[in-house]
């Protein structure tokens, strides 16, 4: 079964960034003025007139890949519109048909790039309900910091979206150090074990298929 093959997380940091702090931080207090895309602008002026149409509640589903997560999501909260982005257009072309057509709930999968999405979304005044970041890339070598959400510069918008905040990652270092990103925008959450009987993701399937363990934080923002 080749579910049960999936690597675990090899990386040359033992703990927590020694440069964690001193990155989120002047991101924290720096302005992010890179240009938006033109092909993301236009992806967020079409989801956008979906969300000021509706009345419910919205929920990001970031990083949604193949957008197995976006519709259980939908499944879910039966109420909300769900809306999964993910970069890869690669990744959305493999979203199955019977997922396109769902008995309760609404989801709209979108390709777009999240620096420039968020920062959109924040412009627009969204306010999620719920925001969900389900196994991004973990980017586990130590020079690749800056590639993870709470060690990019796009971190600060992550937080203005508010919401409930769910991350989980197999990689608890990943988890905690976003803990402590969040600690230094004034927001403290724990750091659990997450583990239950239905996978909702590809992802999340395949680690425990191979006895990895998911570690999760949860906060209101």
């Amino acid at each position: 079964m080749t579910d049960a093959n999936s690597r675990s997380i090899v990386s040359n940091q033992p703990g927590l960034h020694e440069k964690l702090d001193e990155i989120v931080l002047k991101h924290l207090s720096a302005e992010f003025k890179k240009p938006i895309a033109e092909h993301t602008q236009a992806a967020f002026d079409q989801v956008n007139e979906k969300v000021q149409a509706f009345a419910g509640p919205i929920i990001l589903d970031s990083c949604c890949g193949v957008g197995e997560s976006t519709a259980n999501l939908a499944k879910r909260h039966p109420d909300a519109l769900v809306i999964g982005i993910d970069k890869s257009s690669h990744r959305l072309d493999k979203h199955d048909i019977e997922y396109k057509q769902t008995d309760a709930g609404q989801y709209i999968l979108v390709q777009a790039d999240l620096n420039d999405f968020w920062r959109l979304a924040v412009a627009a005044n969204w306010q999620p309900s719920h925001h969900y970041l389900l196994y991004p890339n973990p980017w586990p070598k130590a020079k690749h910091l800056q590639r993870r959400w709470h060690g990019a510069a796009i971190f600060p918008f992550i937080v203005k979206l508010g919401g409930r905040l769910e991350l989980r990652s197999n990689w608890d270092i990943y988890v905690k150090e976003f803990a402590r990103s969040l600690e230094l925008a004034g927001h403290e959450c724990d750091v659990e074990l997450y583990e239950s009987d239905i996978a909702i993701t590809p992802f999340e399937r395949k680690y425990w298929a191979s006895g990895q363990q998911s570690h999760r934080l949860v906060i209101n923002l």
